[in-house]
């Protein structure tokens, strides 16, 4: 999924086989990111021809992308009409799939989520997929004009060439078919993504501008696991089948709290994701803390001052700083992206992360960013829908 870099654009002007789709493609752009904006400021800023921006916008109204919201300020002549995306018309569906919950949404060109179904998730595969099926499958009959597409993001490797779910590590699900099915019985595109990755092109379409600008990130999503996604030139970077940025498996230290994912005690997943986080705070109480506990009433507890959930989030967090340590030797990003629900007690935890990270930098070289998300506590959600509102902006025809 190619993100579309404004300030780049005059390169892209294109010659006349692709010229239409191209122009197309940058004019939805400029409207998605610089809206409201007139369709002289297109033309100004694109060096295309006005009539081509009016014509382009043309059809950019017919199909229902954009509208027209008034006029803003005359410069001397005519006031400007203003165009915007347009809102309120369903073009994607997002399936995200946690190890806890599944949520199946509805959502619009700008990411506006219309409608939202959630269930828990199960082991058991044959329950996932009739449930998944049910759910899309009637948001694609109550909106049949919609063309709707399907974008999916999974706690596992999927391979984007072959459209094929290759393995979940949580429940050890191996070639996981629902994107063909879903296709087969709706007739929809799929498009399934790992979860870190989803999530690091919904900050290239989501995030804060500071992060929207950057090249070159790496998203660290600490959530029942820790996944990472890396961004390189503007793309999301998988690897080979997929395969790329399993980084919670590296090897951090022996005796973690939790089994990882994968069976280990030894990986960052088992030291420093939020299933070890709340195994160490219930070891701290002794006999398991006597109770429950998931990661929302932790966090809670630490930002009021209690003592203990405090010292353990530190504790957590000294474990992240350490993988993030070697991803800032390994790769030298501009920045680190730490998403999840962790990054509620971003004040509590930062100063431990940012240690970690200082340790690892040769003096020469620049200070990596480390940074806060802010997609809010279940960005797999918005990456789900990323994965079709990226391919929607990167063809525009």
């Amino acid at each position: 999924m190619k993100k579309i870099y404004l300030h780049k654009v005059e390169k892209q002007i294109a010659r006349h086989n692709t010229i239409r789709d191209i122009n197309k493609q940058i004019v939805l752009n400029y409207v998605r990111a610089r809206s409201p904006i007139s369709r002289a400021e297109i033309a100004r800023e694109t060096s295309l021809q006005r009539s081509t921006v009016s014509a382009i916008v043309d059809e950019l109204q017919a199909e229902g992308l954009i509208e027209e919201i008034g006029t803003g300020d005359s410069t001397g002549g005519r006031k400007p009409t203003l165009l915007t995306l347009r809102t309120g018309k369903p073009v994607a569906i997002g399936v995200d799939v946690t190890p806890s919950f599944t949520t199946v949404v509805l959502a619009d060109l700008a990411g506006s989520l219309l409608e939202r179904d959630e269930f828990p998730t199960s082991s058991d595969i044959g329950y996932m997929d009739k449930q998944i099926l049910e759910k899309v499958k009637k948001l694609i009959d109550q909106y049949p004009d919609a063309d709707l597409e399907v974008g999916m993001s999974i706690p596992g490797i999927a391979d984007q060439t072959s459209g094929e779910i290759v393995y979940v590590p949580y429940f050890q699900w191996s070639n996981w078919d629902i994107g063909r099915k879903i296709t087969e019985q709706t007739g929809a595109n799929v498009v399934i993504e790992n979860d870190a990755n989803a999530v690091a092109l919904a900050e290239l379409w989501f995030g804060n501008d500071e992060i929207k600008r950057m090249r070159n990130f790496i998203m660290v999503f600490v959530a029942e696991g820790i996944g990472t996604g890396i961004i390189i030139d503007g793309q999301v970077y998988r690897g080979e089948k997929g395969a790329a940025g399993e980084f919670g498996h590296m090897f951090v230290g022996p005796d973690a709290p939790v089994d990882c994912s994968c069976g280990r005690r030894d990986c960052w997943e088992a030291h420093a994701s939020e299933k070890a986080l709340l195994q160490r705070y219930l070891d701290s109480h002794g006999n398991g803390g006597g109770g429950s506990m998931n990661i929302e009433h932790l966090i809670g507890l630490a930002m009021n001052g209690e003592v203990r959930a405090v010292d353990q989030l530190k504790l957590n967090a000294k474990y992240l700083g350490i993988g993030i340590s070697n991803l800032l030797i390994g790769f030298s990003p501009q920045a680190i992206v730490i998403s999840g629900s962790i990054t509620k007690a971003w004040d509590l935890i930062k100063d431990e992360i940012q240690h970690a990270g200082q340790r690892s930098i040769r003096q020469e070289v620049k200070m990596t960013e480390i940074i806060p998300s802010s997609l809010g506590e279940r960005p797999s959600i918005l990456g789900s829908i990323s994965l079709i509102l990226a391919r929607k902006f990167a063809s525009a025809s």
